[in-house]
């Protein structure tokens, strides 16, 4: 292999030579485990090899089907074990994530144990690593326990109880495992987030989270999801001032790397809501209650300094609601003086009265709870006074109201651009990063996403799918459904529920159906539930109360159903089969430039001479588009159709780019007039796409 110091032979592993070896035509995936042999993959495996063998930064597109994921694990996994340095894993959706633990790692184990030379492979360790929140710390636990009357009112201790008991016979000390979900206030105290969670107080063999660190530095693979890979690095990583991305001297894999600049804008910014103030204010001592971590120790007047803070709290955000939220529910804020900072003070009275407090308890558990809790309210202090002054240089700042009534307002801030933060953390060193998803190009162009993630300076490349969409799709696009407009507004609708009606109706199997936005979404399925049900097709929708994972497997599981969805249905939906053969799409995925951070970025490309829609919202509605259209085929013999009900693909100037980004060359017109005639009749016949009878 060749060794990331030196650029020297070091070992008797040639990571190049033998990728070629396992993934080359005849070679051990497809001799062994009796793999395609796909050429695409095995030049991602090469590539990746030597960027990891020489510690280089690397972009690679690679089309749905070329399995990336095998490409950069069985290379990853070898140079992890030869050079003893962790290779850090980062998908953006749930299903990824699984994918990778449950089938491709299983795939990488099942070729090393196949393989006498590669054997010695088969004994990686891999590990899923989640935010420290998700595990109970028995030692915050046994804190609580012992000051729960100063913690906890009456109705709360029957839930501090089940947790109690169920710390007794968990193995992993998971939230996920307690059915059903623990308390959020009575979790906030016992959970590994509190820095009295460390190795001084807590030991590997009882406490989960910190067996879970020891697990970790074992292990050759790390899995990680990006809003965790981001909201670490934004602070530095699990060790910082050491080399390395995330751990000391390891190396990054970016998978469904399309979505990290979203992510990480959104860590390397704040976000500060009057809920989580309000919780943290009241966990310290709850005046209604009588309850709270620092009563046993507080006197009065430094109690009432807490109340005190509550009550300018609501207030200051009371007033921001009034003044600025009324009308809309974000707003964005660049004015000075734009609000009385009356907040401040009563905050920094909490933060002197938590110091005369730590003062008085003895170093330990205790004392790193407390501590703990005055260093969270020292980071609401300097984040609101920030936030006030506008001291964030290069940041975009908004206010936001949401909750179900929408009385939570919440502070944001975000960059304006995430390239330099992105080329700070990943690029500006000599190291093995690998950013990888099946859609990064603009009509096969890499740079505009190099430019966006700050890797405009590393090597980049791309190969396509290695399906033949061309034979086993059809593109139908209709031609006369009015575009988007406030005038047109109802009639727009109209047309396309009656669309989506026809389409579903005509096409045997599972269809898709993607919205931009929720409010066309739910009029469509307000108006065809009933008919859907009524021709037996079982109907899921987003905002029905199931999750994004529940409407999913339950449509998978179907075969026959419809799935209206919007917002992250548009990417990482894998149904494979018959049951997802018509994907549609309602409109192009444009965003509405309205948000701060899409205005902010607006502004900043004017002033450069650029044109936003060009460099921004098109761009972005691009890559959208083709994860929309990427959830039909999903392995070698899928069959299906994309409907797209937008005429705009056909009558603007941009349009062009769209039809470009269609998996084939060739689609079929269609209006209301000829529809019946045209829908799903071509000289090659595809047995999951035939004409079903319309319901009466």
């Amino acid at each position: 292999m060749i060794s990331p110091n030196d650029g020297q032979e070091s070992s008797p592993v040639n990571l190049s030579r033998l990728a070629s070896n396992v993934f080359g035509e005849g070679g051990l995936l497809q001799s062994t485990l009796n793999l395609e042999y796909r050429p695409e993959q095995s030049a991602m495996a090469t590539a990746v090899s030597q960027s990891m063998a020489t510690d280089q930064a690397l972009v690679f597109e690679a089309g749905t089907g070329v399995g990336k994921s095998l490409a950069y694990l069985i290379p990853g996994i070898i140079h992890s074990m030869e050079s003893n340095r962790p290779c850090i894993v980062s998908s953006n959706t749930i299903s990824l994530q699984e994918q990778i633990q449950e089938k491709d790692l299983a795939i990488c184990r099942e070729l090393f144990c196949s393989v006498d030379e590669l054997e010695r492979y088969a004994e990686f360790r891999s590990i899923v690593l989640v935010g420290k929140g998700n595990y109970l710390c028995p030692t915050r636990l046994a804190n609580v326990i012992a000051n729960k009357t100063e913690l906890f009112p009456n109705d709360e201790l029957d839930e501090l109880n089940r947790i109690a008991r169920w710390s007794q016979s968990t193995e992993t000390g998971l939230r996920q495992e307690l059915s059903p979900p623990p308390n959020y206030d009575v979790w906030e105290m016992v959970n590994a987030e509190g820095s009295a969670c460390n190795s001084k107080n807590c030991n590997p063999n009882t406490c989960f989270y910190q067996r879970s660190r020891v697990e970790m530095r074992k292990a050759q693979v790390v899995v990680v999801n990006h809003s965790l890979l981001f909201a670490l690095l934004s602070i530095g990583g699990l060790a910082p001032n050491a080399k390395g991305i995330l751990l000391p001297d390891d190396f990054l894999v970016i998978d469904e790397a399309h979505t990290m600049a979203d992510v990480a804008t959104e860590h390397f910014g704040a976000r500060i809501s009057s809920y989580g103030l309000d919780r943290q204010l009241k966990a310290l001592f709850n005046p209604k209650r009588k309850s709270g971590i620092v009563r046993k120790w507080a006197h009065l007047k430094q109690l009432q300094a807490i109340v005190e803070a509550q009550e300018a709290s609501q207030e200051f955000f009371g007033y921001i609601a009034a003044t600025r939220l009324a009308q809309r529910p974000i707003s964005r804020i660049s004015d000075e003086d734009w609000c009385e900072p009356t907040i401040v003070a009563p905050l920094k009275a909490v933060v002197q009265t938590m110091d005369s407090i730590l003062a008085k308890i003895e170093d330990g558990a205790m004392h790193d709870e407390i501590k703990d809790q005055r260093n969270r309210i020292h980071g609401y202090y300097a984040g609101i006074r920030r936030f006030i002054d506008l001291a964030e240089d290069e940041h975009v700042h908004w206010i936001e109201r949401s909750g179900r009534r929408q009385q939570i307002v919440t502070l944001r801030t975000a960059p304006i651009e995430i390239a330099p933060y992105l080329k700070e953390e990943l690029f500006s060193e000599q190291r093995s990063v690998t950013l990888t998803s099946a859609t990064l190009s603009i009509a096969k162009d890499l740079s505009p996403f190099q430019k966006k993630v700050g890797a405009d300076e590393e090597s980049a490349h791309r190969v396509d799918s290695p399906f033949d969409y061309e034979r086993n799709t059809r593109v139908y696009i209709a031609s006369d459904v009015p575009a988007p407009s406030p005038e047109d507004a109802r009639l727009s609708i109209e047309t396309l529920i009656d669309y989506i009606s026809f389409c579903v109706d005509n096409v045997e199997g599972g269809t898709l159906v993607l919205f931009t936005s929720y409010s066309d979404l739910r009029k469509a399925g307000d108006a065809l539930e009933g008919h859907f049900l009524k021709s037996d097709r079982p109907f899921f929708a987003q905002g029905s109360g199931l999750s994004r994972t529940e409407l999913t497997q339950g449509f998978r599981e179907a075969q026959n159903g419809v799935l209206f969805g919007t917002g992250s249905f548009w990417t990482g939906v894998d149904v494979p089969g018959p049951a997802l053969s018509q994907v549609i799409i309602t409109r192009l995925p444009f965003d509405v430039p309205t948000h701060p951070i899409a205005e902010a970025k607006s502004e900043r490309i004017r002033e450069n001479g650029g044109n936003p829609f060009a460099e921004l919202t098109l761009p972005d509605a691009l890559i959208k588009f083709r994860q929309g259209i990427g959830r039909l085929i999903r392995k070698k013999d899928d069959q299906g159709i994309v409907t797209i009900l937008d005429s705009r693909i056909l009558q603007k100037t941009y349009g062009r780019q769209f039809l470009q980004s269609l998996p084939k060359s060739k689609f079929i017109r269609m209006s209301q007039a000829d529809r019946e005639s045209r829908f799903c009749y071509m000289n090659v016949t595809l047995p999951a796409l035939q004409r079903r009878p319309r319901p009466s």
